[in-house]
């Protein structure tokens, strides 16, 4: 099996794009029927009216393409198959003394269980060198995410990183943090 984590362009947006409404659906069965994570009227998962299609949800995504060297969008593919996406921002777009925040991170179900989410993760961290930042719903119903998360955090960092609950500006998660800087 071939694993690739490849920076897309403007020319393989399309895909990610394509990808992002089933990332939602998905981080929807984590939170239930919780305000921003059920579809509008429109069955659209973004939180305005003015989503009625998903080609206004696909616009929505142009900034990962707009702002190089700020925002990195990382598509993964399996044996040349769109797998999945990271989306990694850099500040401004992530907290005070984050170099590099995990956004995004998403692998399609039907490449789930066999190691390929965990590969993609350390490639995506081995890419950047510094603080990074991620966080994930806290809630039970995301246990599988939160057992993953630690697994795979702990396992690139040989155990040294920081895993609390807080407060974040997308409200109430489990946040991780670590720092993969040579000099650290």
């Amino acid at each position: 099996m071939k694993i690739e984590v490849t920076l897309t362009d403007q020319d393989e947006a399309y895909i990610i794009k394509n990808l992002y409404p089933l990332y939602l659906y998905d981080l929807s069965g984590h939170y239930g029927l919780t305000e921003g994570h059920t579809p509008n009227i429109h069955g659209i998962f973004e939180d305005g009216l003015e989503f009625r299609t998903l080609m206004d949800q696909y616009d929505v995504q142009n900034i990962w393409w707009e702002k190089p060297g700020c925002l990195y969008p990382f598509l993964m593919k399996v044996d040349n198959i769109p797998a999945g996406f990271a989306l990694i921002a850099t500040p401004p777009h992530c907290s005070e003394g984050t170099d590099y925040f995990l956004n995004d991170f998403f692998l399609m179900q039907p490449f789930r269980g066999n190691g390929i989410a965990e590969h993609a993760a350390v490639q995506v961290f081995d890419h950047f060198k510094g603080q990074w930042e991620l966080f994930t719903n806290p809630s039970e119903r995301n246990i599988v995410g939160h057992k993953f998360w630690r697994r795979t955090v702990s396992n690139y960092t040989l155990g040294n990183y920081a895993e609390n609950h807080g407060n974040t500006w997308d409200g109430h998660k489990l946040i991780f943090r670590f720092n993969n800087h040579p000099s650290s």
